[in-house]
């Protein structure tokens, strides 16, 4: 499944249409606490209650989405984090729940 469309829905989430028609809306909480990049799933590995760690301010505004190829989308949070790559089955998932 490839999204047709992505974009900033408010100040709290990103809307994704897909192209079987179907729509998501994920929280920009949800994108930042469960950055796939590689730094990020260190430290949810390292600290057992990652459940609980709070983001703010910069830390959840995005200033930029990237395409990469057609597989995925970058991110640049206005903190200047950029290296999680949220492949599109990703960011379904994340949607539905499922981390």
């Amino acid at each position: 499944m490839e999204p047709k469309k992505i974009f900033l829905h408010g100040d709290d989430y990103l809307h994704v249409i897909w192209s079987d028609k179907t729509e998501d809306k994920i929280r920009l909480l949800d994108l930042r606490k469960f950055c796939p990049c590689a730094v990020c799933q260190a430290e949810r590995e390292h600290h057992s209650d990652w459940s609980h760690v709070f983001f703010t301010g910069d830390e959840l505004k995005i200033k930029e989405l990237n395409s990469i190829g057609k597989y995925a989308i970058g991110i640049v949070w206005l903190d200047g984090h950029n290296t999680g790559i949220y492949e599109f089955g990703y960011l379904h998932n994340l949607a539905s729940g499922e981390k």
